[in-house]
């Protein structure tokens, strides 16, 4: 039987989403990778027990997550139901819907249809009552916004959900969602975004700037840009590396393109007495306008290299300036 480690507690930092109630983690665990059916179940259970045992309480989910969709919740929910369920009012769980999870006209974007049976059958895979967050996965310019945040409202109402937020959703979308969802007094708390020291797109298309207006929580997904903000590439690509066998979101050429920048970080992150993946994920929380950054991780010791970054998330105008140089050209 799994104990929870009775310090879990005392060195995780816990950030405020916006103006809400609601507290994360700065490091959430995210399960887009590594817990489908193609991955060990001994190694999920160990990585998600540690994660609490180091007070990382955010676990996130979407309904597609694999592969195949729906198997990370699948595999989540038999954890949850014989590790983690005496902790579950210690736990946030957040799930989505947004990206296609089913043949035909409603398995996927932002239909009233959709959200809520995807809601339902996200909660059956994981053996809840209810999830801590839902997410609307991504904008849908054919349905009506109205709709896609009635459909969120509705899931706090039925009790199917306590808070509920939006993923790759721009600002001008996350001002007019605000808005309805004040309305209904819906407790929208969160904006889940890519965001890294090579991917600044909330910067440019208004999102970060509108969160921070609006008091609404940012957390940032892809932090380590698929591994490229980490030590994986300095030296070239490992014939076992995520590269080879699966290009669905980074490329050999991508590897190839980004290394001289890659080496220069590196240097920077060294002179900052952190590894390159720690610098990476403090400079993602460095002005406190994203609340948590979600970490992947294939094994239990990336976790605790993870969790160092938090000693040091401040920089200097020099060093932010020096980034700025390492990545002239790409972001």
């Amino acid at each position: 039987m799994y104990l929870a480690d009775t310090s879990r507690y005392d060195n995780m930092v816990y950030n405020r989403l916006g103006n809400s109630g609601l507290k994360l983690p700065a490091v959430s665990m995210g399960l887009w990778h590594n817990f489908g059916h193609l991955n060990s179940q001994e190694d999920m259970i160990k990585i998600l027990c540690h994660c609490f045992d180091q007070g990382i309480t955010h676990f996130d989910l979407a309904n597609n997550y694999g592969p195949e969709p729906g198997a990370a919740e699948t595999n989540f929910g038999l954890i949850m139901k014989h590790y983690l369920r005496p902790y579950r009012d210690e736990l946030i769980i957040s799930t989505k819907a947004g990206f296609t999870m089913w043949d035909g006209p409603y398995g996927d974007f932002g239909s009233r249809k959709y959200l809520l049976a995807s809601l339902d059958q996200s909660l059956k895979r994981m053996g809840l009552e209810y999830v801590d967050i839902f997410y609307s996965h991504r904008m849908d310019e054919e349905t009506d916004l109205e709709e896609t945040m009635g459909a969120l409202a509705s899931a706090v109402q039925q009790g199917k959900a306590l808070y509920v937020g939006l993923s790759n959703y721009d600002g001008p979308t996350l001002q007019r969602a605000t808005e309805i969802l004040r309305e209904t007094h819906t407790p929208f708390v969160i904006n889940q975004n890519r965001y890294s020291i090579y991917d600044r797109t909330i910067e440019r298309n208004g999102l970060k700037d509108k969160a921070q207006e609006l008091k609404k929580g940012i957390i940032s997904f892809s932090p380590l840009a698929q591994g490229l903000l980490s030590d994986r590439y300095l030296n070239g690509i490992d014939a076992d590396s995520r590269v080879k066998h699966d290009g669905r979101f980074l490329t050999e050429e991508d590897v190839k393109k980004y290394h001289a920048s890659i080496v220069k970080l590196n240097q920077i992150a060294k002179e900052r007495g952190q590894s390159l993946a720690q610098m990476a994920l403090a400079w993602v929380l460095r002005d406190g306008a994203v609340a948590s950054v979600l970490v992947g991780v294939s094994k239990v010791s990336q976790i605790d290299d993870n969790l160092k970054a938090l000693a040091n998330t401040s920089f200097t105008a020099e060093e932010l300036q020096a980034i700025d140089e390492a990545c002239a050209g790409l972001i």
